[in-house]
């Protein structure tokens, strides 16, 4: 019979200002600064080098203060309309955050931006490397959207739509577009680029105003049993699926 060979999982290292990061003290960048300060400590030992890996076994503080080690969360919001993407307004407008304020102790951000009037899926998060991926374009993560116009689209531009429109801060690439309805007034729209107001942008150039926008799919991520303004945490296969998206 053959025996069983138990693996013991190796200790865990991370850079030194990541750790920082992910603790929501600040930005890597700035953890960097607050590292060459000389204002950061491991085990005792004030450490000002750049690069630096620690364990999460080690004791780290910053103003004499331990840091503690961050949960990553992933948390999932179907936005409703008339909330701002933005973690402070300051004419005290509503905001996403207000929507996920319970769903942990943790500080989590928005990934991307919806506009006041778009609805749909928005991911929050504080893994700040997961985010960086999800919003740089070499990943192309897939962006699904279904939109209402205030009048039918001619097939001229539907086939110019779909082959790509030039706006004034480049190409808009289209990678699917859909009717839905007989009217030509419903359709459906697969995009990866995460440009400013790009879906509405494509349509304005052409005359159309979108009354309705609402995001249906975000990467692998849906709207299935997630109501209007609720969120849920993503399961760990979803943040599995995710990741494996972005070769993380």
């Amino acid at each position: 019979m053959k025996k069983k060979i138990i693996q013991t999982a190796e200790p865990v290292e991370i850079r030194l200002n990541k750790f920082i990061a992910n603790a929501g003290i600040c930005s890597r960048r700035d953890a960097d600064k607050l590292i060459l300060s000389g204002k950061i400590t491991v085990n005792d030992r004030v450490v000002q080098v750049l690069g630096t890996k620690i364990m999460l076994t080690d004791k780290i503080t910053y103003l004499k203060k331990i840091i503690q080690s961050e949960k990553l969360r992933y948390v999932l919001l179907n936005k409703p309309k008339d909330f701002i993407t933005t973690t402070q307004d300051p004419q005290n407008r509503r905001t996403v955050m207000n929507l996920v304020e319970k769903a942990c102790v943790e500080r989590i951000y928005p990934v991307g931006r919806l506009d006041r009037h778009t609805t749909g899926l928005l991911l929050f998060t504080n893994d700040g490397d997961l985010a960086k991926r999800l919003t740089h374009p070499k990943y192309k993560i897939k962006k699904i959207y279904q939109l209402e116009l205030n009048k039918s689209i001619i097939e001229e531009h539907y086939n110019e739509i779909e082959a790509g429109v030039y706006l004034d801060d480049g190409l808009a690439s289209v990678d699917h577009l859909s009717i839905l309805t007989e009217n030509r007034k419903s359709l459906g729209i697969e995009i990866h680029i995460g440009k400013n107001r790009i879906v509405r942008r494509i349509f304005e150039k052409y005359g159309y105003k979108v009354l309705k926008l609402d995001r249906v799919m975000f990467g692998s991520l849906t709207k299935k049993n997630l109501s209007r303004g609720k969120w849920r945490h993503l399961s760990p296969k979803e943040i599995v699926n995710l990741k494996g998206k972005l070769s993380m």
